[in-house]
């Protein structure tokens, strides 16, 4: 019998952001306590920019699109708002302050070797792992072993976001 696998990739959709993005932007410009303060929220090349007069707003705009972000199934992990996940501080530039975050896509060399560390010690005996690029192929000869590490990945505390891709 051959062996089944499926890869471990970190991936955003792009659309859905960009979605959510939109969403959050219309919200902003109907809510009554973003009237007239400059509140916005866009694109800036390949990162998001919050703008408001205060930082106390730009945390409402971050909270607003991370509530738009999460109903349509992007995860909070996949985008980067500065270095520490708790000091999401807005900076002051001019009289308005700012708040820039970046997609977060691929996975790097180091969580390449967590995860693969972590099937190692974790999962079943007869699961292999390959790194290939930016991606982490899982192969097993049993789907229930395969289908075990999957949940060990969704239930360990990663700080990037994983999905589950090319699975036969």
């Amino acid at each position: 019998m051959a062996d089944s696998s499926f890869d471990v990739v970190s991936k955003v959709d792009r659309q859905e952001v960009d979605n959510a993005l939109n969403q959050s932007s219309k919200e902003l410009a109907q809510r009554y306590d973003f009237k007239g303060v400059g509140a916005s929220i866009a694109w800036s090349g390949e990162s998001i920019v919050l703008v408001a007069n205060s930082p106390e707003r730009v945390a409402a705009i971050l909270d607003v699109f991370e509530t738009k972000l999460v109903k349509r199934g992007v995860s909070l992990k996949s985008i980067d708002f500065g270095d520490d996940a708790d000091a999401k501080e807005a900076k002051l530039s001019g009289k308005e302050y700012r708040l820039a975050g970046t997609l977060r896509e691929g996975l790097s060399s180091e969580n390449a070797k967590k995860i693969t560390k972590l099937i190692r010690d974790e999962g079943a005996k007869g699961v292999k792992t390959q790194i290939t690029g930016d991606e982490v192929r899982v192969s097993s000869k049993s789907r229930d072993d395969l289908q075990a590490v999957q949940q060990l990945l969704k239930g360990a505390n990663l700080d990037f976001a994983v999905q589950f891709v090319n699975y036969r």
